[in-house]
This record gives structure tokens, C-alpha cells and sequence, in this order.
């Protein structure tokens, strides 16, 4: 007979990510009560019990809520909108003063400031928990980014450290990110970084295609090499995977059977709408958003293919453009970082957060899908003495970006004199020289806002507001 403990954590939805998330806690020697409105799921949960007792799965909100022990913990693993809502309009009338809900679902910042508003006073504790590593992070160890109501901390901080996973020094991927809704803002960021990632290994795939004429093998053992070095990073090391991979029945690369069309959930989407709402300059991040959505309208372009021209005469790519790809991916990559960090710094501002720059990069070190070698650095930076006041300005970064961006030009020279589109690493590279000129030509469009608005101007040579009349 199966020996019942009482439940340290209840886990509803047992989707794909709920389920492996409970797993993982049962690994871990805590009791999972879990809930799913689908029978089917629910037996799924209980038969996969290894631990004896540690697997349960309760037939309604109340009866999980009876089997925990107090205060009570419940992760949401529910789809981000209105699954949440209900559930939590369920559960509201029955929890107590100090139980604690966790929402782990890739859910809108602005969604959970507001959930966390409607909770006020009544004693309940709400925590937005990013969490990324997709499938097998959830199994085995993920990044978990929480935040909300501090008291919640020490309650669900033993639970979540220990499943976490574990970077090179052994330091556990979650961290606490804040008040509010800043762990579901750092995880929205951390997509929006993994776009932007995502769409400048896809232009250098493609550029080695079109320029140099790589086969798809040969591309990928390329991708495997530099995985092996600054480019270690896990989405470097799943293209030299992707790539290599061949069609059993096709015999033919798996890749070039997939149709281009990108889908999204959203979540690039919504970090590029909290820079232009927060005024933060992020358009490597907003350029990969812009290349989905471009992919999505396949019919346009096969019509336009047949009617608009490339250029003509366009001279051979060298071969060592590869090694110049390979430097330009670091330098766009630090760009991309670079303006995730502004972004998190200016809601930082905007919310009175007071986000721990150096453990965000901490807990994204592993189990995430951005982690990377270079975060390591990154933590440092933010971890130093004098924090700077952009990525690129740290004195361990900006030698290696300083040197990275002769071969971000020469990549995108040639694949503008061949007809490549490469919005990724046009916008990281305008985001660097933009950043280093102490002098762009704002004032012009300031003059005219003025001409045609009357909006006003500040001058160099004395303070104050000015106007002129530009047609007398």
C-alpha cells in the first residue's frame, strides 16, 4: 500500500512543463500534490510515482488544498490569461492568511501586477516565477527567476532552490529577483534576449549558405566548432545539433525540409513593447521580432521573389569570412545582452524593483535557454565594485566588443553587396556606434518637431526652452 506524506507543494496543470516541474520536485524528496482538470493527465502523474507517495494527484482544488501541510504552496503551471484568473478566483476562498501561489506560466508582467493588486489584504501571498529550460529543464533543473510578495521568500525559497539547476560553481539558477512583478519581467526579458539571439545565428547560417556556400553539414560543423569556444552557449551548441541532423526518409538535411515560417507566444513581443514604453533603445530585440513576423508572410514573398531584383556583380565572399562571422555572432551577441540589461535597469527605475543585476545573470548561467559562457562575465561586471553604466562600458567587456566590431562591418558589408538580410546584425551594430557617439543627429529632428510642431528645443550654449519661428 502506497504511503501517504502530507503534500510540501501542490503543482495545477500538469501539462508538459507542469508534470516534469512535480517530477523534479518528487526527485527531490518533497510530496507533490497535483491537480489537472483532465483525469487522463492526472493518472499520468500518479503512475509515474518512483518515489512511493510522493506523486499525488488530488480529484479537485479542495481536496490538493486539504493534503497540503501549512503554510500552503501552489505552483500554477497553467497557460498564461485567463486559465490563471480562474484558477486563482477558485482557490481565493479557500486559502488562508500566508499561503503562497506561484504563477511559473510565461505570463505578461503587467498581468501579475495586477493579480498581485487584487490580493492586497487579504493575506495571500503572490510570487511571478519565470522559468525557462523548456521540457527537459523542468525534469531536470531549470532557471527560475521569482518575485513578488517578499514575505513569500523564505516560504517557497528552499522549494524552488533545490530544483534548480546548478551553474559551474554550484550556485543555484534561482534567485530572488524583487517585489512586484520582476521575475516575470526579468523572464520576459530573458526572451527577448533569446530572440535576438535565436535570429542572429539564423543570419549567420544563412550567410554562410549565401555567401560562402556551405553545405548544411559543413554549417554545422562550423556552429560545433565555435561552440567550443566564446560562442559556447546552449542554443550555439542545439544549431551544430539541428544541422546535423538528416531526414531518414529524404536522406536529405532535416533543416531544409522545415518550412520557413517562424511562429512566436509573445513573449519577444511584449519585452520590445516595454522598451519603446519605457523609452530603453532595444532594436536588436524588436529586428527579431520584425524578421518573424516578416517570415510568417511566406505568400508575399515567393510573389515578391519574382518581381523585385538583388544586387548585380556582387564579389565572392572570402573564406575567412567565417572566422569573421564567428566574431561578429560574439560582438552582436554582447550587443543583445547589453540591451536586455538596459531594459531591466530601466524598469528597475520605473518600479523601484532594486533587481540584483549580478544574480540575474547568475541564475542564467544554467538550465535557461540563453545560457552562455559569456554570462559568467557578465555577472562579474554587475558584481564589481563600480557597476557600469551600460554592458558594453565594462572593463572586461568592452575590450572584447572594441574588437569584435571590424568584423561585425565586414559581415555586414557583405551581406548587404550580396543581398543577405541581416536585421539582427545591422541593428547590433548601429546600437554600438550609436552608443558611442557623443553626438547624433537628434538635433536636427528636434528642430524639426519644432518647424512643423512648435515642441520646443534645448540649446547647447545656454539652458532653457526655445522656439522659433522657422517660416518669418
Amino acid at each position: 500500500m502506497t504511503t501517504r506524506h502530507a503534500g510540501d507543494i501542490a503543482v495545477v496543470g500538469l501539462g508538459v512543463m507542469g508534470i516534469n516541474l512535480a517530477r523534479n520536485l518528487a526527485r527531490h524528496g518533497f510530496t507533490v500534490i497535483g491537480f489537472d482538470l483532465d483525469e487522463g493527465k492526472r493518472a499520468q502523474f500518479e503512475r509515474g510515482d518512483g518515489e512511493g507517495g510522493r506523486q499525488q494527484a488530488a480529484v479537485s482544488l479542495r481536496q490538493m488544498l486539504d493534503r497540503l501541510a501549512s503554510p500552503r504552496r501552489i505552483l500554477l503551471m497553467v497557460p498564461a490569461g485567463a486559465a490563471v484568473d480562474a484558477v486563482i478566483d477558485d482557490l481565493r476562498p479557500l486559502l488562508a492568511p500566508g499561503d503562497v501561489i506561484v504563477d511559473g506560466g510565461n505570463t505578461r508582467y503587467t498581468d501579475t501586477q495586477r493579480r498581485m493588486a487584487s490580493l492586497t489584504g487579504t493575506g495571500i501571498l503572490y510570487v511571478g516565477a519565470g522559468v525557462s529550460g523548456g521540457e527537459q529543464g523542468a525534469l531536470l533543473g531549470p532557471s527560475i527567476m521569482p518575485g513578488g510578495d517578499p514575505q513569500a521568500w523564505p516560504v517557497v525559497q528552499p522549494v524552488l532552490q533545490a530544483i534548480a539547476a546548478r551553474a559551474p560553481d554550484g550556485t543555484p539558477c534561482c534567485a530572488w529577483m524583487g517585489g512586484g512583478a520582476s521575475g516575470h519581467f526579468v523572464k520576459m526579458v530573458h526572451n527577448g534576449i533569446e530572440y535576438a539571439d535565436m535570429q542572429l545565428i539564423c543570419e549567420a547560417y544563412a550567410l554562410m549558405r549565401e555567401l560562402l556556400g556551405l553545405s548544411v553539414p559543413a554549417a554545422g560543423e562550423v556552429f560545433a566548432e565555435w561552440n567550443r569556444g566564446e560562442l559556447e552557449s546552449y542554443l550555439t551548441a542545439i544549431t551544430a545539433d539541428i544541422l546535423s541532423r538528416v531526414d531518414g526518409e529524404s536522406g536529405q538535411p532535416l533543416v531544409d525540409l522545415i518550412l520557413d515560417t517562424a511562429e512566436q507566444k509573445g513573449t519577444g513581443k511584449w519585452a520590445t513593447q516595454a522598451a519603446l514604453d519605457l523609452g530603453v533603445a532595444a532594436p536588436t530585440m524588436g529586428e527579431a521580432v520584425f524578421a518573424r513576423a516578416l517570415s510568417a508572410a511566406k505568400p508575399l514573398r515567393v510573389q515578391a521573389a519574382q518581381v523585385l531584383p538583388g544586387p548585380q556583380g556582387a564579389p565572392a565572399a572570402a573564406p575567412q569570412l567565417v572566422e569573421s562571422l564567428r566574431v561578429a555572432l560574439l560582438g552582436a551577441r554582447l550587443c543583445a545582452y547589453a540591451q536586455g540589461f538596459q531594459l531591466l535597469a530601466a524598469a528597475d527605475a520605473e518600479y523601484q524593483w532594486s533587481l540584483p543585476m549580478a544574480d540575474i545573470a547568475s541564475v542564467w548561467r544554467a538550465g535557461c535557454i540563453i545560457r552562455a559562457r559569456l554570462l559568467e562575465d557578465i555577472r562579474a561586471a554587475f558584481a564589481a565594485e563600480h557597476v557600469p553604466a551600460n554592458l558594453l562600458l565594462a572593463p572586461a567587456l568592452a575590450p572584447t566588443v572594441a574588437r569584435c566590431q571590424q568584423a561585425m562591418r565586414e559581415v555586414l558589408s557583405a551581406a548587404v553587396m550580396r543581398g543577405v538580410p541581416a536585421p539582427a546584425f545591422a541593428s547590433a551594430l548601429a546600437y554600438y556606434d550609436g552608443l558611442r557617439s557623443a553626438r547624433l543627429p537628434a538635433n536636427l529632428l528636434q528642430a524639426q518637431r519644432d518647424y512643423f510642431g512648435a515642441h520646443r528645443y534645448q540649446r547647447v550654449d545656454r539652458p532653457g526652452s526655445f522656439h522659433t519661428e522657422w517660416t518669418t
